[in-house]
């Protein structure tokens, strides 16, 4: 695929990406954001990492997954991951989720589904395919959304971030409440970017395996449904099914 960029009067770039398009249900609120300087930088970046060689996670049509799971009007809450996992095969889009296949499961997300269990009595699965809590709008966006085949952070401070603190401001513009989640250091520092009073944010350790003792017990989950039930909006269900 060939690339063209120009730069125009006021610092806009006009861009034939190697990134794919974003999904319809975003594309508005995003494009201007498409446009900028730092995503062609972005994009030129892309580039030369598939012309090395580079085997890039998740493959390119997923790499906006999270937002063709999860359209802008959808959105009740907001989980806030990091960047996706290195492991081929694992990755698809959605934060702390894997492909239906993958057994077995990231130590994360074994984590998850045992504070599941502990807080709102969900049966663990026998996958850890989390789209299900997409179609009931939870965005699961990663802060970086790109990672090279087994180098974990090796896309960070390549532009993602910016794009992605984008995301979680027009998530805050919302009038209805969002419930943002945000595990451990990385995400919270995101808390800046939700000011409005009306939103709730629930801060807890990660899940991860350095840090699980301070994450069990937090009880996210049923929090997230409590408020979610005080704005009068749907709960969600937690329970993934098994494939």
């Amino acid at each position: 695929m060939k690339i063209s960029r120009s730069i125009t009067a006021g610092s806009v770039v006009s861009v034939s990406s190697m990134l794919p398009p974003i999904p319809l249900g975003w594309r508005s609120l995003l494009k201007e954001e498409t446009r900028k300087p730092y995503y062609c930088t972005l994009d030129a970046f892309f580039e030369r990492e598939l012309a090395g060689g580079q085997t890039i996670l998740p493959a390119r049509k997923d790499i906006f997954n999270a937002f063709a799971a999860t359209s802008y009007d959808q959105v009740c809450v907001l989980l806030v991951g990091q960047d996706p996992y290195p492991t081929p095969g694992h990755a698809h889009g959605l934060c702390f989720s894997v492909q239906p296949t993958v057994r077995p499961l990231p130590f994360s997300l074994r984590n998850i589904y045992r504070e599941l269990h502990d807080d709102v009595g969900c049966r663990i699965p026998n996958n850890g395919f989390l789209a299900p809590w997409a179609r009931q709008g939870v965005l699961m966006l990663n802060t970086v959304l790109t990672v090279r085949a087994r180098q974990a952070n090796s896309h960070q401070g390549r532009g993602w971030e910016r794009f992605t603190d984008r995301v979680i401001e027009l998530v805050a513009a919302k009038q209805t409440r969002v419930v943002f989640v945000l595990w451990g250091r990385e995400a919270q520092k995101k808390r800046a970017l939700i000011t409005q009073p009306h939103h709730t944010v629930i801060a807890t350790a990660h899940p991860s395996p350095l840090s699980v003792r301070k994450f069990y017990g937090c009880r996210c989950f049923s929090q997230i449904n409590r408020d979610l039930s005080a704005a009068g909006r749907a709960s969600i269900d937690w329970q993934i099914p098994d494939i």
